[in-house]
């Protein structure tokens, strides 16, 4: 499964407790925060990246926490944790531990959730439409990269976005990420920009290698969707042995871009690696 990044958000008393027991698992490293500015801080950061929160439920402003997180990162795995419950349901995270340090709970829970989703991911590599889009990846032998990245995005069109790019990655340190390919109506693709920049969501996905999703009222958004054209937009990387590029996806309504969709762009992006890499 390799190394999994934790994020820790547990009030201050608690966190030498947390880490004494965290830390001695080789396969976590884990990041702290003690208030929800700092959790939002860390995952906001285009310089690391965050699989999993842990997030105490007695932190203050837990449950607003958990609505925005799950909201901006759709495919973060979150864990509740409520040890003064006998019995608690997760809401919007994966999943509660209401004993986390008894029987290894927290960490069996970790691993389960981060298991469960690389079996999602290869059940929904199952799906008709990745199929289908691997299809007309073959059929783009030749066609050098530009004709993967068109296919890309026409394939992502087909699931029902209004509005679908790709950005190349050409460099991350200074960076440097252009318009390659587009679908979508004349005066959207008219007003799309033509580079990333490092205080928008194509930037900062490029940087971090992370999924995300933002709409009309996000600092960090896409401007079609920022200046009102469209509604909700998700970013998500296409990584070869770097970051080579990031496909944007957006939809006419707002808050209408699901975890189960981010999945499947995902998918295509990861198809769209590894025609890049064959070739």
């Amino acid at each position: 499964m390799g190394q999994i990044d934790v994020l820790i958000a547990i009030n201050r008393e608690d966190v030498k407790r947390y880490y004494k027991y965290l830390s001695q698992q080789k396969d976590f490293r884990l990041h702290m925060a003690t208030t929800a500015a700092e959790v939002l801080d860390t995952l906001g950061s285009d310089s690391q990246r965050i699989d999993v929160l842990v997030l105490d439920n007695h932190l203050e402003d837990a449950f607003d926490l958990v609505e925005e997180v799950r909201h901006t990162y759709p495919l973060l795995i979150i864990v509740l944790v409520d040890e003064h419950a006998d019995f608690a349901l997760p809401g919007r995270a994966d999943d509660v531990s209401t004993d986390p340090f008894n029987n290894d709970d927290i960490v069996r829970r970790i691993n389960r959730l981060m298991s469960d989703r690389q079996l999602e991911t290869l059940r929904a590599d199952s799906m008709p439409a990745v199929r289908e889009f691997a299809k007309q990846l073959r059929q783009a032998v030749g066609s050098g990269d530009y004709g993967k990245q068109q296919a890309a995005v026409t394939a992502c069109q087909a699931l029902g976005y209004d509005y679908v790019a790709f950005y190349k990655v050409d460099a991350t340190e200074k960076l440097s990420v252009r318009l390659r390919a587009q679908a979508g109506p004349a005066s959207l693709q008219g007003a799309a920009p033509e580079e990333a920049g490092v205080d928008d969501i194509v930037g900062w996905v490029a940087k971090t290698g992370q999924s995300r999703t933002a709409g009309p009222q996000d600092t960090l958004s896409y401007r079609l969707v920022a200046e009102g054209k469209l509604g909700s937009v998700a970013a998500v990387p296409v990584r070869t042995a770097v970051t080579y590029g990031v496909l944007v996806a957006c939809r006419e309504n707002t808050d209408s871009i699901n975890q189960s969709q981010v999945l499947m762009l995902e998918l295509i992006s990861a198809q769209l690696a590894a025609a890049v890499s064959k070739e």
